[in-house]
């Protein structure tokens, strides 16, 4: 009787000291450095806690745990008209973090689904309101415009979106062929303008020196000789002088005092 009594009290202590490791293993919680408890008691909220050594009434008191460090959410694409009428698909990354856990987990049941449909409803309304060419030049602008809109939706939530990015802008083939074409017809308007310019400068500075050269009769000379030598150079089979019209008179008179046949007038 005696050898039962020992093994029935043991067995009894054994059973107080699991019961008593089981209570403090379920009261005791560690917390690593970027997570958070949200601490119920009853089911109602009583305190955030963390990180670290935490410890709880068992039964009585529940912890949710809390990631806080930025999240990557990938927006799935979506079909977007712009507002010149361009059917696209974009897709998009949106980085974010918990910085209420109160908010995060009384406010909303899954703040990382709510932040999806979110993101994807704003991508498409924000993007609507732009043409294509703005997606494709001006995505620092509008990444800008979609995380406004979102922190401010989610601040309720507890959320804060750090940073949006939009990846990838697709555009169907017969699209593409269009702004190809589009781009080859700028760049030979801007080789138009430039030639244009080009023309209108050199006209100007023949203008200034036409007016330079009308100062200067002697100056109009020198440049007419300067002209014949150049054409001297070259290897032409027929050379055409033309003749000012002041070298015309002065040769004129010269042939007057020559007389008949070029001999010179007796004395």
């Amino acid at each position: 009787m005696d050898l039962f009594a020992i093994f029935g009290d043991l067995a009894f202590y054994v059973v107080l000291i699991v019961l008593l490791l089981a209570f403090l293993a379920s009261a005791i919680k560690i917390l690593r450095e970027y997570e958070r408890g949200v601490v119920f008691t009853l089911g109602r909220f009583t305190s955030v806690k963390g990180p670290g050594l935490i410890i709880i009434i068992p039964y009585i008191q529940q912890v949710v745990r809390v990631d806080l460090r930025v999240r990557v959410l990938d927006v799935p694409s979506q079909d977007v008209i712009s507002r010149d009428n361009v059917s696209v698909r974009v897709n998009a990354v949106i980085y974010m973090r918990v910085v209420d856990p109160e908010k995060s987990t009384i406010q909303v049941e899954n703040f990382l689904q709510a932040t999806s449909e979110l993101s994807q409803t704003t991508l498409r309304s924000v993007l609507g309101k732009h043409e294509l060419d703005e997606m494709l030049a001006d995505r620092d602008r509008l990444n800008s415009d979609i995380q406004e809109i979102l922190d401010a939706q989610t601040d309720a939530w507890g959320i804060k979106v750090v940073n949006v990015e939009i990846k990838h802008v697709d555009i169907n083939e017969s699209m593409i062929r269009a702004i190809a074409r589009q781009a080859e017809a700028e760049r030979e308007r801007r080789a138009r303008v430039i030639n244009a310019e080009g023309e209108q400068q050199a006209a100007a500075k023949l203008l200034e020196a036409a007016e330079i050269l009308g100062q200067r009769p002697e100056a109009m000379q020198l440049r007419y000789l300067n002209t014949l030598a150049t054409i001297g150079q070259e290897k032409n089979s027929t050379i055409v002088f033309p003749f000012p019209t002041e070298l015309s008179q002065l040769l004129s008179g010269f042939n007057g005092n020559a007389g008949p046949a070029g001999n010179k007038p007796s004395s």
